[in-house]
């Protein structure tokens, strides 16, 4: 592979930039407020509640709500909106963006303060092609029609998922996956530079936990990892996951641009076989994340990263498992679920959790290994999706055609779920490798059977 001086630049950066990074921003405690519920207080008694009794000074919902925004008029507390992914080709005519400028925006600015505006969510990895090539267009017209409308200080940006990565363990060979790092990122984060705007993505340490990390993931006291390159000690999967975005920034010479944490928790309840999942987990996660803000990272020292928690409240409607229903940091009566550090009178009492059976595994486990299942929740038609996407991109899929050793049983679950785990094993075992939309989950019960080996 060639090198060239534009890489060699963006290297150079980032090794300098280890000895002289020195950047601080001004400490922020972000929360993501999903509306997925039918027993949620009014988004005026929200806002009250958050500028009264917490420290959390932005939120960021999934939306335009107009009753949400207005809420938050005159509260200082800023508030970012997001863009719906099926409204992106459209943003790409300067006539649509200015009226969507005009509908969501002007009628609530200045009293509201706008803070970003997300255009759509997590489309790089998971949206169809008209929607990632339209991506980046969206955005630098919808920035213009923001200059155009007199409203100059609001930002324009997008998350992702870590499966923008190629690698990332160690940090150092972080790197964004061939295809979309020239071709979509590297303009984005060009675009992100010009306006002094952010990088946003979504990391979930929670999805890359395993019971031999447990420590590791929840930012209490292990041994840590040593990056080999960098000889830079790391102590949790936090800072490990955003060193590795930031490497993948640096190689295409972006690294100084600033990164936001848009979305990142931990559920307090779940399935039975969730053993991970329960408040004292999510307590030691958010609150950890809390009071590690201010840290920065080891390539990243003093560096604040902007963190936007999930969830608010727990979310009775959300489709899903247990688990995604139980993000929240409160109950829709505005108790705390567990005491995360965020409000302002103190700790508060933990709550007694139920006490969960222990299933035995209805199948063997090979010690140490990892597998991505699909969710039983998850559809044929988003199984099918998962299917067509891995298959299309290189991997063999011989084994489930027909005559193949995993064939049958001959059924979309069956045939998604082995070519889901033959994907997460070959892109590194990370957690964001099955996600898949969030229809994919890790266990460490073996689903081989017969004939049908599944690779760990």
């Amino acid at each position: 592979m060639k090198t060239t001086k534009t890489n060699l630049s963006s290297l150079s950066y980032f090794f300098l930039s280890l000895l002289l990074h020195n950047i601080t921003t001004v400490e922020s405690i972000g929360v993501n407020y999903g509306t997925l519920g039918d027993d949620l207080p009014p988004p005026a008694q929200v806002a009250q509640f958050l500028k009264d009794k917490t420290n959390i000074d932005r939120i960021k919902i999934f939306d335009v709500n107009h009753d949400i925004i207005q809420a938050f008029a005159n509260t200082n507390i800023f508030v970012t909106v997001t863009v719906p992914n099926g409204d992106i080709p459209s943003l790409t005519n300067i006539r649509t963006a200015r009226r969507w400028v005009s509908t969501n925006i002007k009628p609530f600015y200045p009293a509201t303060k706008f803070l970003y505006i997300a255009v759509g969510n997590e489309i790089l990895h998971w949206g169809p092609q008209n929607l990632i090539d339209n991506l980046v267009p969206a955005m630098r017209t919808l920035h213009k029609a923001l200059i155009m409308s007199g409203v100059k200080d609001v930002k324009v940006t997008t998350p992702h998922s870590l499966g923008i990565l190629e690698s990332s363990n160690p940090p150092s060979s972080g790197k964004f996956r061939p295809g979309w790092d020239v071709g979509v990122l590297k303009p984005m984060l060009e675009f992100l530079q010009e306006t002094n705007s952010s990088f946003m993505v979504n990391p979930y340490p929670y999805f890359a936990w395993a019971p031999q990390q447990e420590d590791y993931c929840l930012f209490r006291q292990n041994p840590g990892m040593v990056d080999p390159v960098t000889k830079k000690l790391y102590t949790n999967m936090w800072d490990q996951l955003l060193d590795a975005v930031y490497m993948g920034m640096v190689r295409l010479g972006y690294g100084h641009v600033e990164i936001v944490a848009a979305e990142t928790g931990w559920p307090s309840m779940g399935e039975p076989f969730l053993k991970q999942v329960n408040p004292t987990n999510a307590a030691a996660y958010n609150g950890g994340l809390i009071r590690h803000l201010d840290l920065g990272t080891p390539m990243m020292p003093k560096r604040i990263i902007e963190t936007y928690i999930f969830d608010l409240f727990n979310e009775n409607q959300k489709p899903g498992s247990i688990a995604e229903r139980n993000f929240g940091l409160f109950r829709p009566d505005f108790s705390p679920v567990y005491d995360a550090g965020v409000l302002r009178t103190g700790p508060v009492p933990q709550p007694n959790p139920q006490p969960q059976p222990t299933p035995k595994p209805s199948t063997p486990k090979r010690s140490g290994a990892n597998f991505c299942v699909a969710k039983p929740e998850a559809s044929d038609a988003a199984l099918q999706a998962n299917i067509d996407y891995v298959c299309s991109n290189g991997a063999d899929c011989k084994p489930i055609q027909a005559g193949g050793a995993c064939f049958d049983p001959n059924n979309v679950r069956a045939h998604a779920q082995f070519i889901m785990n033959s994907y997460y094993q070959t892109n590194g075992r990370n957690a964001f490798s099955c996600d898949f939309s969030g229809t994919g989950v890790i266990t460490t019960n073996d689903p081989s059977y017969g004939s049908c080996k599944y690779m760990s």
